[in-house]
């Protein structure tokens, strides 16, 4: 078994457990490798075996069975960019704060390493929004694992927003941005915007207009097949492309046309994690003593 490692800086209390994950694969036979800047910021905290090699590019995770993500929910969404059609299984230890995504707390690594290598999970196959537009480009993966969201560079001002399904005029937002989400993306921005929450396997996208100013503008809900065309405008020419932790400046004269990628990130659940247990966890649903 190959185990890749990807991270971001963590606090002092943190290195404990990201030590015991690392021996607990390396004490049952388990090839380690570690995204090379990751590894740089653990020799600050860590000694490191010398049989731990590293890597810096999708390139290099050829025959890798996990990657293990070790942070917040943004870490694990970077995870995309680096697996990316790999399909490689995506486990999240939780060394953040909320933890939605990367939900294996510290204290739980070692019967997550063990689940893993005994096989004791499933795949939870997600969807991803691809980004394009005819006038500019998005890096080398312009996709999306949570939202997709326009905003006005001026927070002093709204944004109008057109809006159209399958190039069929659906309606104009205006607002202060407006939030293209995946099923994913449902339980994040979106949610606090006042979006749904989606079932993981829906195949559906939310759009979710923040702080419109016509209050009869509403939420949606729509396929994830069809394609979502959108075009800013509004007092100044520029405006703030996102998705996840990626940023544009797009302009007036820019549509960005949004569909379903054509591959998913697959995510680890082990046993005892669903949907419903993380949402109930979270998002403290069910705390009351009638429960």
């Amino acid at each position: 078994m190959k185990i890749a490692l990807y991270g971001k800086r963590f606090n002092d209390e943190h290195a404990g457990p990201v030590n015991k994950l690392v021996e607990a694969f390396l004490r049952r036979g388990i090839s380690v490798m570690v995204h090379d800047k990751f590894y740089q910021f653990l020799l600050t905290k860590l000694s490191l075996p010398s049989n731990i090699s590293t890597f810096s590019s999708h390139e290099e995770l050829t025959g890798t069975n996990f990657l293990i993500s070790v942070g917040g929910d943004g870490t694990l969404l970077d995870t995309a960019s680096i697996i990316r059609d790999s399909r490689i299984p995506v486990l999240g230890v939780n060394t953040g704060r909320l933890g939605f995504l990367s939900n294996v707390s510290p204290e739980n690594i070692e019967e997550a390493v063990e689940a893993l290598v005994n096989g004791n999970y499933t795949i939870d196959s997600r969807s991803l929004i691809e980004v394009k537009s005819e006038n500019q480009t998005f890096g080398d993966f312009p996709f999306a694992l949570n939202e997709v969201a326009i905003l006005n560079r001026e927070r002093n001002s709204m944004v109008t927003i057109h809006a159209y399904i399958n190039d069929s005029f659906m309606t104009t937002y205006w607002a202060d941005g407006l939030i293209v989400a995946t099923p994913t993306g449902s339980t994040a921005y979106s949610l606090s915007c006042g979006g749904p929450i989606v079932m993981p396997d829906s195949n559906n996208v939310v759009l979710t207009p923040i702080a419109p100013h016509n209050l009869n503008v509403r939420p949606f809900v729509l396929n994830n097949s069809s394609k979502v065309s959108l075009r800013a405008e509004g007092r100044t020419s520029e405006f703030l492309l996102t998705f996840d932790s990626k940023s544009y400046t797009i302009t007036s004269d820019t549509t960005v046309e949004l569909t379903c990628a054509p591959f998913r990130l697959n995510l680890v659940s082990l046993e005892g994690q669903n949907f419903f247990n993380t949402i109930r966890n979270k998002m403290g649903w069910g705390l009351d003593k009638r429960n």
